[in-house]
This record gives structure tokens, sequence and C-alpha cells, in this order.
């Protein structure tokens, strides 16, 4: 299982944005190397984000469940999901139908200012945390890292909510149509429902 996750690894990276735009990965790169550039932009994304504190909250923060926060997330990764919402690639009329209105430097704004802001832990089932840091050791940590902070790839998952990993890890280890990816059927496949809600845990309680 291990050789299998670390080869999926190895292919989404080979992958990396074969689907995106390189020229505003490029200008989010350029952005983020300019601290006066990046306070600029991180303000403007501000703004720009107005529509979307109803579902994901104040400052990317969550307000329910079953919503991820978009803070702390990697700011190239960010904005590569706003390419695939508004492309169509994936599928959520509400988040297509917002992120079409968005110009190209709006989202990078956008991907700037919720990546600018820290992630709170949430208080997690104490007891389910160890089973939860060992499977994902086993499973997980090759693609998004010791600390679960993800790269331009691979999303951040510490800090999510435990409701909203356990409905995304169930939805990509069944393969329902609503979570589809073969690297993730991969490493979800030998989990238990017991063992996606202890990795849950774990993961809310990272900083």
């Amino acid at each position: 299982m291990r050789g299998l996750i670390f080869l999926a690894c190895l292919l989404a990276t080979s992958s990396g944005f074969a689907q995106s735009d390189p020229a505003a990965q490029e200008r989010l790169k350029s952005i983020g190397s300019d601290p006066v550039a990046l306070r600029a932009a991180v303000d403007a994304g501000k703004k720009v984000t107005f529509f979307c504190t109803n579902c994901h909250g104040e400052d990317g923060i969550s307000k329910t469940p079953d919503v991820p926060n978009l803070a702390g997330q990697n700011p190239a990764y960010l904005l590569e999901q706003i390419r695939k919402f508004g492309s169509g690639e994936r599928k959520d009329a509400f988040m297509q139908g917002l992120i079409k209105v968005l110009k190209g430097d709006e989202r990078i704004q956008v991907a700037h200012y919720y990546a600018s802001i820290k992630v709170p832990p949430s208080v997690p089932d104490a007891a389910l945390v160890p089973r939860g840091k060992e499977l994902f050791a086993k499973l997980c940590v090759r693609c998004h890292g010791e600390q679960a902070h993800g790269n331009e790839l691979f999303p951040r998952l510490a800090g999510q909510k435990v409701p909203y990993l356990k409905t995304s890890i169930t939805r990509y280890r069944d393969q329902t149509g609503v979570r589809n990816n073969q690297l993730m059927a991969i490493a979800t496949a030998p989990l238990k429902n017991e063992d996606i809600t202890a990795i849950a845990n774990y993961l809310t309680q990272l900083p």
C-alpha cells in the first residue's frame, strides 16, 4: 500500500498544473515575492471576498461544519481550485456562478488573502487522535505533508472541521461521483468508517 501511495503522489506531481493557467500562477508567485504588492493583494482580496462569508465565514473560517475553511491554504492550490470551478472542472452550481464574475487579478487577490490567514485548530475527541495520527502518517503524509499543511498540489487539511473531513474522505473512498479522484481512492480504500473519524479528529486539532 505504501508503494501505491508513493506512486500516486509521483503521478500527481508529474502532472502538476497541466490543466492550469501558467501565466496566472506566475503572476501569483511574482506578487507573493514582493512584500508591497502582496500587502496590496491581500487588502484587495479581503474586499473581493465579501460574498464568500455567508458559507466560508469571516476570514475564511467556515461558519458551518460541512463547509471547508479556506484560510491557510497554499495560494497556488487555491488559485487552481478557483480556476477549476470557473471552468466547470469542479462541479458546484453556486460556486461556479460566483467565480465566473471574478476577473483574473481578483482571483489572485482572493488566493493571497485566504492564504495569509491563520487557521485556529478545533477541539478533537482526544481519545481518537493517536489512532488518527498513525493512519495519517501511513496513508496521507507523503502528499499532504507532516503537518497536513499541503502544498501547491495538495490541500491543507490541518484545522478543518471534523464533519467536513469525514464527509470528504468518505466520498473519496466510496467514489460517489461527488469526490472522485484516483489518487485519493488508492489512499482511502483501506479505511473503515472509524478510521476516517480518527483521522478527522487528528487533523482538526493541528495548527
